[in-house]
């Protein structure tokens, strides 16, 4: 075999969609069977998007993987009864946990108030911020 390293800056999708096909043959063989379940919370008017939550539900897990509400709502409980809406349905799914992940200027201090717990931060990201991975239990009284 004649290898050598590719080094790319180019974001070349079919690389990226190769090496995730190649990472996911792998995990499918190797963990225990879950499965993916996309889930999406939308504050809509006419059509047009004013908040939203998408992320997937993963055996016992919700992963918020994108959460916004446009500025001019903040404040006014929209994002907290997305944040509920989600995190009801991902129990009617079987979850037991949520898991998200935020930056130090967006919303740290709302992930707490909604009774999530950091677990990690990274520092210097991607130089002077911090980015906060967060979890919380699903279950009533944390049992």
């Amino acid at each position: 075999m004649n290898t050598s390293f590719r080094i790319t800056s180019d974001g070349n999708e079919q690389d990226i969609q190769e090496l995730f096909e190649m990472l996911k043959k792998y995990n499918l063989s190797n963990r225990e069977k879950s499965e993916n379940v996309p889930l999406g919370v939308y504050l809509e008017d006419n059509g047009q998007k004013f908040a939203g939550l998408t992320g997937e539900t993963f055996g016992n897990w919700l992963c918020i993987h994108y959460f916004f509400v446009d500025e001019s709502l903040r404040g006014q409980g929209i994002g907290s009864k997305m944040l509920e809406a989600a995190e009801s349905e991902a129990r009617k799914r079987g979850c037991k946990y949520a898991f998200v992940d935020t930056f130090s200027f967006q919303a740290p201090s709302f992930y707490i108030k909604m009774g999530y717990k950091e677990v990690f931060a990274l520092e210097e990201y991607p130089y002077t911020g911090k980015r906060h991975y967060y979890t919380k239990c699903l279950l009533e009284n944390n049992e």
